[in-house]
């Protein structure tokens, strides 16, 4: 059958999408089967392996809005950002290696955060912390349809049609195409659960990793090396795209934005629960653990491959020898009506009017694919807190302490799902967005995170920390959030203006900047330091008798035998000596330890030896060039040697979660709910 051309698809391209496409859909059709519980559409009954849960939850955490918003930066930054991103490759590895947070959490069997929240604290903390997560998680996905919507409409160059309503304007076409990726997203979802998820999520993360490969080669290709650097090397003083040295003038993505993400990448680790349903879903604590320190890999080979696409945006509007597809990308961008709207969709254009076609098909499909891991996960995230840790704990307090049967327990999952698709798709339609996608992020996860972290940490490594620290972090994490939200997005840039207009004579409001003082990253950072006070002040202000902390992580005499098999013994180091080899470690697991360590160590050391050459000798931009070069060949070649080798593993994690799911016997009582509590129990 001949498919037609849609927009700037060829009907080579359309071809492409549909084919791959329909491997995703047909993936979710074969899972369903195996959702027969409620632990089953949570987490998979705990029953996934390392590489399963590493390409999964990475194609789960780069979605096309985190693409789209890592295009932002690096547009802006170019190459000089990556390198102070370099400072947190240890730091995030360390965290791997010692189990931090993930090895107990997992051990506490726990199916959501809010679940542990209650056991440690009250249920009334657990309805608190559960409606913060689940308010804090709905505004953050907010946003994602209508920049993916955004991006699919001038990547694919679908003609924008506007309806007039009461005087108000609205984007149809936008609301349409949210609606179709929303759509997929629902039926992916409820089809089976997590389990669905996880496999459609290993299904277009293998084929996004190919897809980039491709694009690596292309974009060289397109692109070629002196040409880049020579257009990068235009760049003013303080805005250098090379030397991360010469980067002062840049308004948001400099070095103080990188300190800031280092310290609340270390608070919050583990503590956004966009994809809870990851941090419950391995078969063992030790398989959680070898999944974050292989996602080390997995981050470490994306990252310089999504941001190249920007550099090589930000090339092609820079360089001469590309004048007619630079005046066809300004041509469109103007069309757009929005400067932050269009700074947004900048290399989004420019892309379509360079790439080939083919390239542009897999592009748009990885594009899609990206969207709808995304979007399924998130789904599946906050449709199920807002059962598990609001709805059904409300009941409980209301007197009903029975446990619903399984199947309406199932239902309520699956029209809170639909519920939440719903408002995404109405809140991007209403909502202007003002400022970058990633301080968006920041400051809509502190609502959460911004008290979360601490009460966390507190949960599963303090046993002297009480309820009443746990409620004084996260409404103070929670108050600053919400308040630099409201600043930042409605106050400033609705109110100052008519301030401005109508009392002109006032001079201290005429000197007011058009921008907030404190972006979206710094309210979050502030949010996490008070939230961090309040924790241990309260906490030792009002303390609560201690905890047995084995009764809460299942150990020693508490241990209990999982559904598939016995927990592997539990290791005997703590602290430090934990992030060494444990008792759990097989020969294999040692390897990837070792490179692991060898890769990260290697840039990090790098990244040390080069910041202090710098103090005595300043690097031209030919060095730099020369040293992103190196980074790009390295990345690729690693990048190239991980799809095959987390494919494999992929495939044979596969087979042991559905022979698991075929022959283990469902527990109807795991279902999230708490019978006993260690804080006041109220």
């Amino acid at each position: 059958m001949l498919l037609l051309a849609l927009g700037n698809l060829s009907s080579i391209d359309v071809l492409i999408v549909v084919v791959l496409l329909g491997v995703v859909l047909a993936s979710a059709l074969y899972s369903r089967r195996y959702t027969r519980s409620v632990a089953d559409f949570l987490s998979a009954n705990r029953c996934a392996g390392r590489y399963l849960l590493t390409v999964a939850s990475g194609a789960a955490g780069i979605g096309a809005i985190s693409i789209v918003a890592q295009w932002e930066n690096a547009y802006q930054a170019g190459f000089a950002s990556q390198f102070w991103g370099q400072m947190m490759a240890p730091i995030g590895l360390l965290l791997a290696l010692s189990g931090w947070l993930i090895y107990r959490y997992r051990e506490t069997r726990s199916l959501t955060l809010a679940q542990l929240m209650e056991t440690r604290y009250s249920r009334r903390f657990r309805v608190f912390s559960g409606t913060l997560c689940w308010v804090s998680g709905v505004l953050n996905f907010g946003i994602f349809p209508a920049v993916t919507a955004r991006f699919l409409i001038y990547f694919l160059g679908i003609p924008v049609l506007e309806l007039e309503v009461l005087g108000l304007s609205f984007n149809i076409t936008l609301g349409v195409v949210m609606a179709i990726e929303l759509i997929l997203a629902v039926l992916i979802t409820l089809s089976g659960g997590q389990i669905s998820v996880m496999i459609t999520d290993f299904v277009q993360g293998q084929l996004s990793n190919i897809i980039f490969l491709v694009l690596l080669v292309t974009m060289l290709i397109l692109f070629p090396w002196s040409v880049i650097i020579e257009a990068l090397s235009q760049a003013p003083p303080g805005e250098s795209k090379l030397n991360p040295f010469d980067i002062s003038g840049l308004p948001d993505f400099n070095v103080s934005f990188f300190l800031m993400l280092i310290f609340i990448s270390c608070y919050n680790f583990m503590v956004w629960q966009g994809s809870q349903g990851y941090n419950s879903s391995a078969r063992t604590p030790h398989e959680a653990k070898m999944a974050g320190i292989l996602a080390q890999l997995r981050t470490s080979v994306t990252f310089l491959l999504i941001p190249l696409a920007a550099i090589c945006a930000y090339v092609m509007m820079h360089a001469p020898v590309y004048g007619e597809a630079t005046a066809a990308t300004l041509e469109t961008l103007a069309s757009v009506g929005d400067a932050q709207l269009a700074k947004q969709l900048t290399t989004t254009v420019a892309l379509s009017e360079i790439l080939p076609v083919g390239v542009m098909g897999l592009f748009a499909a990885v594009m899609i694919m990206a969207a709808l891991s995304t979007d399924t996960t998130y789904l599946h995230s906050w449709g199920s807190i807002f059962v598990q840790d609001v709805l059904l704990p409300c009941r409980q307090l209301a007197g009903r302490e029975g446990r619903i049967s399984n199947e309406l327990h199932l239902c309520w999952l699956r029209r809170s799902i639909v519920g939440v698709a719903a408002f995404a798709w109405v809140f991007s339609m209403l909502f202007p967005l003002k400022e970058f996608i990633l301080m968006y992020f920041q400051a809509t996860g502190a609502i959460f995170t911004g008290g979360a972290g601490a009460v966390l940490i507190g949960a599963l490594y303090w046993k002297r920390g009480t309820t009443s620290g746990a409620w004084a972090a996260m409404i103070t994490g929670s108050i600053l959030a919400v308040g630099g939200i409201f600043i930042i997005n409605i106050l400033w840039p609705n109110v100052v203006p008519g301030l401005q207009a109508h009392s002109p004579e006032v001079a201290w409001i005429m000197a007011l900047p058009e921008k907030f003082w404190l972006n979206g990253m710094e309210m979050a950072f502030l949010a996490s330091l008070s939230a961090i006070a309040a924790y241990v002040i309260f906490s030792l202000l009002s303390p609560d008798p201690e905890i047995d902390m084995d009764v809460i992580l299942h150990r020693g005499k508490y241990a209990e035998v999982s559904p598939h098999g016995s927990e592997p013994a539990k290791p005997q180091k703590t602290g430090l000596a934990a992030v060494g080899f444990t008792s759990e470690f097989t020969l294999g697991d040692k390897l990837i330890y070792c490179f692991n360590l060898g890769w990260v160590l290697f840039f990090f050391l790098a990244f040390i030896v080069i910041s202090i050459w710098q103090l005595f000798y300043h690097w031209t931009d030919a060095w730099w060039a020369n040293w992103w070069l190196f980074n790009v060949v390295v990345t690729g070649i690693v990048a190239a040697f991980t799809t095959i080798w987390f494919l494999l593993g992929g495939i044979k994690d596969m087979k042991a979660l559905f022979c698991l799911l075929s022959s283990i016997s469902r527990d109807k009582l795991d279902d999230g709910t708490v019978d006993e509590h260690f804080g006041d129990g109220s």
